[in-house]
């Protein structure tokens, strides 16, 4: 990883970690619940969506720490989104990042509450927001909403689960993580540009790059849980195949998939380029998603 990538995800990365720890330490929650939602927050991990928002910001202009928050909140609906996965209904899990999951080091109920109250509170987060004008805040709140809702992650969820135990074709699968994966990515992507600057044309170049991104992202994370090393990703490897889910690897065999994903990505830079881009940081991210170890 060049050198200047590993500074910018390290230094966001801190930013991010103690952005979440900040907001959620201080409010007046019932001690379990809080405990609850630190926990999976404070369980580390790499933080690639607000790394993600705040390259995407600074390369329109965006400077200060304007993006900050909404890039916590977005972290923050990413972290629910994993305590849910890892319940008993869903992948039934019982570590990540090399920890137990939420459930397991608490119980369901809690769990679930505390999935809850991240995804809740991650909107109230923009709304209060003193460096966002009321139009951006409605505009960022609309964008997120549809990003991880019905229409978007949550249908791309329930569309992976009535997958398992059937063939799915190319086509579904890159619908299925679009919509998974890709909608937060999406969001990432288009609302620090948005908040930087970004032209209407920009914007549009940018939500074909962030399509690809997400692809590149799911291809290499179904590459990852089979000869991934399981000390690095944080949980044991093989899952996928366990829950008889559909995966790239699955349906294109190893080689196959590792080269639809650098198709994904070429077209991914092409979509960079295109959007103007001329900071180097989106184009090594884009590197990154797709040869990353973790």
């Amino acid at each position: 990883m060049p050198k200047a990538l590993q500074n910018f995800l390290t230094e966001t990365q801190t930013s991010i970690n103690q952005e979440l720890i900040r907001q959620i330490e201080q409010l007046d929650l019932p001690e379990r619940l809080k405990a609850s939602m630190l926990y999976s927050v404070k369980a580390g991990g790499k933080r690639l969506r607000p790394a993600l928002m705040i390259a995407s910001f600074q390369s329109y202009g965006g400077e200060g720490d304007k993006a900050l928050s909404t890039a916590a909140a977005l972290e923050m609906i990413h972290t629910y989104s994993l305590i849910h996965d890892d319940l008993p209904a869903m992948d039934d899990d019982h570590y990540r990042r090399g920890m137990p999951t939420n459930h397991k080091q608490f119980d369901e109920a809690t769990a679930i509450l505390a999935g809850d109250g991240l995804l809740t509170y991650s909107f109230e987060i923009i709304a209060k927001d003193e460096l966002l004008s009321d139009s951006q805040k409605v505009k960022l709140i609309g964008m997120l909403s549809g990003a991880a809702g019905p229409k978007g992650m949550v249908a791309g969820q329930i569309l992976d689960m009535m997958a398992e135990n059937k063939e799915s074709t190319l086509g579904e699968l890159e619908t299925i993580h679009t919509l998974k994966t890709g909608q937060l990515l999406k969001f990432a992507v288009a609302a620090g540009a948005f908040l930087g600057g970004a032209t209407d044309y920009q914007l549009e170049a940018l939500h074909k790059f962030a399509y690809y991104l997400g692809l590149i992202f799911q291809v290499q994370d179904d590459i990852l849980d089979i000869d991934g090393n399981p000390e690095l990703i944080g949980k044991p490897i093989g899952s996928d195949a366990t829950n008889f889910k559909s995966t790239f690897p699955k349906l294109l065999g190893m080689e196959g998939a590792i080269d639809q994903k650098n198709s994904y990505m070429d077209k991914a830079k092409e979509a960079l380029a295109d959007a103007e881009v001329h900071s180097s940081i989106l184009f090594e991210i884009t590197e990154h998603f797709g040869n990353r170890d973790y």
